[in-house]
Parts: structure tokens; C-alpha cells; sequence
């Protein structure tokens, strides 16, 4: 079986790995490619967000021909003045069944929250809180947020499992 992620991040490439192997088993090939999420760089919102989940999917599995395209997407949500991340998973199949799963979300410090809504992306905000290198390719502001007790590798297996939910018992899906 063949996976394509619409992504060249290694945390998301490597979440898809852990996952799909546990699942599928070893002889799952998972690729990546870099593909066009069709929303901001920054997206905001649940909508936005899985809006990019979903078409880096789709791109994926489409133009790699594989049985799975895998979309992440990481944003930002405002909820009674304070900012938090937000995250997407989209799964799709070659047969058009799509999986979805949303969450973990962190509250942002405020320097940060300010940084964002002023137009910073939030990989270099947390950077600049951190006096960290390119975090969103590595532990992500979830990382750095909770000490390392969490991960952005860690969240994206958990909504990838999640999403994969519609695939794993069909049955509770379709009727």
C-alpha cells in the first residue's frame, strides 16, 4: 500500500510513518510531496484550517496515485480574546472516502498571541519566544509549550488515528 502526504515537513511525514505502520503494518510506503494547501500561510479559524487539511490530501493522493492521501494543517483559533493553535487531519482514499479529526489546541502566551494577529506566523513567533530554530519543523509550539511532555509529532498521530476513524469501521459511517 502506498501513502502520499501533501507535505515535505518532517514532523508530519514522520507522523504519518508511526501511524500508518502501526495500522497497516511495515510494508506501507508513505512518500511526501510538496503541494499547495490552497489557504494562507497563517490560516485562521477551523474552517481555513481544515480547508488546507483537505486539499493538501486530495493534491497528494491525486498526484501521487497512492490508495492514501494524508493533509495536515496547523492554525489558529481566537475563542473570548485569547489565541490558541489549531489542527487538522484530512484523510483520503482512492475510492473518494475521506476521513477528517480535529484539536489539539494550546493557549498561546500573549506576546505570541499579539505577534500573530499583527501577521506573524506562528513558527517564528514561537522562535522568537523561545530563542528556538525553526520549532514548527521540529517539537512545535506544543513542544515548547508544555515543556516537551507533548509534541507536534504526537499531536499529529493523534488526529491522523483520529481521522483514520471513518476508514477503520466503515460500517459506523455509511448507512
Amino acid at each position: 500500500m502506498k501513502a502520499c502526504v501533501g507535505s515535505t515537513n518532517p514532523v508530519k511525514v514522520a507522523a504519518t510513518a508511526a501511524v500508518l505502520r502501526r495500522v497497516y503494518g511495515e510494508a506501507i510506503v508513505v512518500e511526501s510531496i510538496s503541494v499547495d494547501s490552497g489557504v494562507p500561510v497563517q490560516p485562521w479559524g477551523n474552517g481555513e484550517t481544515l480547508c488546507g487539511a483537505l486539499n493538501r490530501a486530495r493534491a497528494a493522493q491525486r498526484i501521487e496515485g497512492a490508495e492514501l492521501g494524508v493533509g495536515f494543517e496547523g492554525g489558529l483559533l481566537e475563542v473570548e480574546g485569547h489565541v490558541f493553535t489549531c489542527a487538522w487531519c484530512a484523510v483520503v482514499h482512492r475510492d473518494g472516502v475521506v476521513g477528517m479529526a480535529g484539536g489539539e489546541s494550546v493557549l498561546l502566551p500573549p506576546s505570541v498571541a499579539e505577534d500573530v494577529r499583527a501577521g506573524a506566523e506562528l513558527g517564528p513567533a514561537m522562535d522568537a519566544l523561545t530563542g528556538l530554530h525553526n520549532t514548527k519543523q521540529k517539537g512545535g509550539a506544543i513542544g515548547a509549550l508544555t515543556d516537551g511532555w507533548l509534541n507536534r509529532q504526537t499531536a499529529y498521530e493523534h488526529l491522523l488515528t483520529l481521522a483514520l476513524a471513518r476508514l477503520l469501521t466503515p460500517g459506523h459511517y455509511e448507512t
